[in-house]
């Protein structure tokens, strides 16, 4: 939830991220309310911040740990 947050504030609100993922507001709404972002929203979020806040951030059950420099992750 913390991730989500600070992507909010990054972004300069819900409906700022909404805009830059092609998403609505409510989506944006929605993923506060149940304390978390649809899998399919967490790269596209990560690529409108410029990586500030990352998919493993938003959704370490779904992409795991990030990986270290030098992995290779296939």
């Amino acid at each position: 939830m913390e991730a989500l947050l600070r992507a909010v504030s990054l972004a300069g609100g819900q409906t700022a991220l909404a805009r830059r993922i092609g998403k609505t507001q409510s989506h944006v709404a929605q993923w506060l309310r149940r304390g978390r972002v649809g899998p399919t929203a967490c790269i596209p979020i990560e690529i409108a911040l410029g990586g500030q806040v990352t998919r493993y951030e938003l959704r370490p059950d779904v992409f795991g740990k990030p990986p270290q420099p030098g992995e290779d992750r296939q």
